[in-house]
């Protein structure tokens, strides 16, 4: 369900991609020595954004440094890694697992099962360090998961539920932030929830499996509608994001949460579009 909270690569100054790269690049290492090549898959871009967000409003000290990868195995690349990062990193597998294991419930996908095997043993360290955090989520996620299995057609309870475990996720600290935090990350998942509704409801159709859309998709000006409901997400989401005295990685934060989170839409709409244009000839 994540991929969505990227930036817009052609309106970002080189300095500010190859800072967010570095963070990217962190997660990335950090994810390989905590929890092995099988953790190192799980990396997100979302994850990417939880760090600098939360490394801006906190600043905690950070580590700078090069490293090689299969990806980039001539040119060392920069990273940057904090405390934040190990945080990101203990969420991301955490995750993952779950998505894996709900993929498996909902579609039997064999490498989704074969993954999950993998991360089942790396998953519980992340539920050790953060026992309190992952019980409110896991719960969340079950109730998630019952919604979709009594095909929930209310898209605001249904995508507030995934607003929820984004709650937890930016809520990092018990402090002054932690309501804006809370807030933000709500509205933020309820985007991510209903922007991934929005892009899999053909395929999910075809395939039988819940959609809140399922039944609005095909009617006139469907996407319309979901463009009005996500612009109100974002709005919230921004709202929340110019309260916090953040000074680091602003024009990056912005660049994604007034940009770049549009992108897969316009991709999706714009295709759509198309494809009602070919039935129409």
């Amino acid at each position: 369900m994540f991929g969505y909270i990227v930036m817009n690569k052609p309106e970002i100054k080189f300095k500010d991609f190859d800072l967010y790269r570095s963070f990217y690049c962190g997660l990335c290492r950090e994810l390989r020595e905590r929890y092995g090549v099988t953790g190192q898959i799980s990396l997100t871009y979302d994850m990417t954004f939880v760090i600098l967000l939360l490394s801006g409003l906190y600043e905690p000290p950070t580590r700078k440094g090069t490293t090689r990868c299969v990806i980039h195995p001539v040119r060392k690349q920069p990273v940057r890694k904090n405390a934040v990062t190990e945080y990101a990193a203990d969420m991301n597998v955490f995750l993952a697992y779950y998505k894996c294991e709900d993929d498996w419930k909902d579609e039997k996908k064999l490498l989704s099962f074969l993954y999950g095997k993998l991360l089942r043993e790396k998953e519980k360290k992340a539920e050790e360090r953060w026992y309190r955090k992952v019980d409110r989520i896991v719960s969340l996620l079950h109730e998630l998961s019952e919604m979709e299995k009594s095909e929930e057609q209310d898209v605001d309870r249904v995508s507030g539920c995934f607003g929820k475990i984004m709650e937890e996720i930016l809520a990092y600290r018990e402090d002054m932030w932690e309501p804006v935090l809370r807030r933000m990350g709500f509205f933020l998942g309820k985007f991510i929830y209903l922007m991934d509704a929005y892009d899999d409801v053909e395929d999910d159709v075809k395939k039988g499996n819940y959609n809140p859309f399922s039944t609005r998709y095909i009617m006139e000006g469907f996407d319309e509608e979901v463009r009005q409901m996500l612009i109100m997400m974002m709005a919230e989401v921004c709202r929340e994001f110019e309260k916090l005295p953040i000074i680091k990685y602003t024009d990056i934060l912005r660049n994604i949460l007034y940009s770049g989170v549009w992108c897969r839409f316009e991709a999706v709409s714009g295709k759509r579009k198309k494809e009602q244009e070919k039935e129409h000839v």
